[in-house]
């Protein structure tokens, strides 16, 4: 069984070249790839195209290389929790597509399974729609979307084990595993790293054929968005 294991953040990102297009999992700011990101930011690559549900916070998270104009391009559903994300939106300084949220997971999804379009509800006559095609199914109007996918995903797990196989925790399985799919190279961070034969089969999300390198991260933060606590 391929080992798949490499040291760090920093060598598993080290290929990763001025105006790729990468993914990046996670939901709010459970189960993102953190180690990968500082790695980023380190390397220093800029005109990236991010594909990511949101992203992060400004001091945290995609906000983060936001900060440092490494991202030329945000594909995304929510973005509401970042202040520097809006100025640049709205300055012009980032290109932006917002999609629903539903359409982005099955375009990720779709990357992934080499599904190239798919007809969906989601944003008929809006400007969602501005551009594509729609065609009606049985009296109800629905638009063409197309797959995504991406030079490189970098996802994070809970637990993974030498050969690639990943077990995700609670929301962190919301995009992470499809991103994992979509990717030309997909790059894992895990809180645990584990000898192959380790992992139950039956509770592996990921199978290891889709994830090229895998690393044990280090010093992740349990950052909550919006806290809420009682008087």
């Amino acid at each position: 069984m391929i080992n798949k294991v490499v040291a760090n953040a920093e060598v598993a990102v080290q290929d990763i070249t001025d105006n790729c297009t990468l993914m990046l999992g996670g939901f709010g700011l459970s189960g993102i790839p953190e180690n990968s990101i500082a790695a980023l930011l380190k390397l220093g690559v800029k005109g990236l195209t991010c594909i990511s549900n949101n992203a992060g916070v400004d001091d945290f998270g995609i906000g983060l290389m936001l900060k440092t104009k490494q991202v030329k391009k945000m594909i995304s559903s929510y973005v509401g929790e970042n202040a520097e994300f809006e100025r640049q939106l709205l300055s012009g300084e980032l290109a932006v597509d917002l999609i629903p949220q539903g359409s982005l997971a099955e375009r990720i999804r779709a990357g992934g399974a080499g599904i190239p379009g798919f007809f969906t509800p989601a944003g008929v006559g809006t400007e969602v729609a501005e551009g594509k095609e729609t065609r009606e199914f049985n009296g109800k109007m629905y638009l063409l979307e197309s797959w995504l996918r991406a030079d490189f995903s970098l996802v994070k797990a809970w637990k993974g084990d030498t050969a690639g196989n990943l077990i995700f925790k609670g929301t962190a399985r919301n995009f992470n595993p499809m991103m994992a799919a979509a990717g030309v190279v997909t790059i894992a961070e895990v809180e645990e790293l584990v000898p192959a034969g380790a992992l139950d089969p039956n509770h592996i999300h990921t199978p290891g054929i889709y994830v090229q390198r895998i690393f044990q991260g280090v010093n992740y933060e349990k950052r909550i968005e919006q806290r809420t606590v009682s008087s």
